[in-house]
């Protein structure tokens, strides 16, 4: 492959944004003339970067309209999702489509046997597509710092170095899980065309993050959105990150296994669906109790940070199909007047447990523009 202009690059991903977009689309998003929008898709379609689809139906006059897709031979990043439970490695082509994928389940052991795991899956699949894989993206369930180093406290890994399932073919990056859900949900899911989404992901202790004008808010280190550890919950109660009293574990599978009576779970995950799908008094009084908490702080963040729109992931989404009462009256409860008079919508995500490893294809595909605009 070439070298490729700017509008090409553009033109990529106008169309991984918008899978089906015409050349006349096309061209309007890109702010140029069809002549050019037309060069430069010819130009892709002869590299194998883009396909042109059948003619759609047209009432007007003029050439028929084809629309603009991923080439069947085209390029695909591999994104790979780590939970406290699970694994999952996708190669995901243009416009977001999982066109293979390999998963396998752990229990907690170390880092260097899941990540291994996990290589081998990558691996795999890098040699399935060869020189098709333009990046990789990672999501993990804990504290993720220079896009690569995982503090997971549930798991009880430190300073684990994520690039390690990289087998060093395009660019790499990795983030923490809800912050990727958040990521994804405003390009492709429930936080589509929101000026500002706010993402909760609940399964063992409590993340999410802030997507404002198309931005991650990040933070000073590139931490920020762990909402899990506000100061929210009991303050007797110590957290695995250090702090006492923090909200994760007040809203987690781990407190509706333990509000509903249930020894404290492995997969806290799991254990809190279990719970939510009872139908007993224990288990009902345990999700309006982890509703009511949950909805509390959304009203704190809803005041603190102005989203257009709050999506929840994971546990939070099936809290809230199970309770949406407890759940909604408590973060009315806690608004403040002006956020009263028009809240933001509170919704559950989209893309569901996909969340995280969409949000990992994304940022490698971003970071493949990145790399071809250098």
């Amino acid at each position: 492959m070439g070298a490729l202009s700017d509008r090409a690059v553009a033109m990529l991903a106008a169309v991984h944004a918008h899978p089906g977009l015409s050349r006349a689309e096309a061209s309007r998003v890109l702010g140029i003339g069809t002549g050019g929008a037309a060069e430069v898709v010819g130009a892709l379609v002869a590299e194998r970067l883009l396909a042109e689809g059948a003619p759609l139906p047209s009432t007007s006059r003029g050439r028929p309209t084809r629309p603009l897709t991923a080439h069947p031979e085209g390029p695909v990043v591999l994104a790979a999702a780590i939970s406290h439970a699970s694994w999952r490695v996708d190669a995901v082509e243009l416009g977001g489509a999982s066109v293979g994928s390999l998963e396998g389940a752990h229990a907690g052991e170390s880092a260097a046997a899941v990540l291994a795991q996990v290589g081998t899956a990558v691996t795999q699949l890098g040699d399935r597509f060869g020189d098709r894989v333009r990046g990789l993206g990672v999501s993990a369930p804990g504290v993720v710092t220079d896009e690569r180093y995982l503090d997971a406290t549930i798991l009880g890994w430190r300073h684990v170095d994520l690039a390690e399932v990289s087998p060093g073919a395009g660019p790499f990056v990795a983030g923490n899980d809800a912050t990727l859900a958040a990521v994804a949900e405003v390009r492709r899911g429930a936080a589509v065309g929101a000026r500002s989404a706010l993402h909760l992901l609940v399964d063992a202790g409590l993340g999410g993050a802030l997507i404002d004008g198309g931005h991650l808010v990040g933070g000073a280190h590139g931490t920020a959105g762990e909402y899990g550890h506000l100061p929210l919950g009991d303050p007797a109660v110590r957290c695995a990150c250090g702090a006492h009293g923090c909200w994760g574990p007040a809203v987690d599978g781990g407190a509706l296994a333990r509000l509903a009576g249930d020894p404290e779970p492995r997969d806290p995950g799991a254990a809190g669906r279990a719970v939510i799908a009872r139908d007993d008094a224990a288990a009902r009084a345990a999700v309006a109790t982890v509703a009511t908490r949950l909805g509390r702080g959304i009203a704190g963040l809803v005041n603190a940070l102005d989203p257009g729109v709050v999506t929840l992931g994971g546990l939070a989404a099936d809290v809230l199909a199970a309770a949406p009462d407890e759940l909604h009256a408590a973060c009315t409860a806690g608004l403040m007047r002006v956020r009263r008079a028009a809240p933001p919508p509170v919704v559950p995500a989209a893309l569901g447990p996909l969340g995280p490893l969409a949000g990992a294809a994304e940022q490698a595909w971003d970071r493949w523009w990145a790399a071809l605009r250098r």
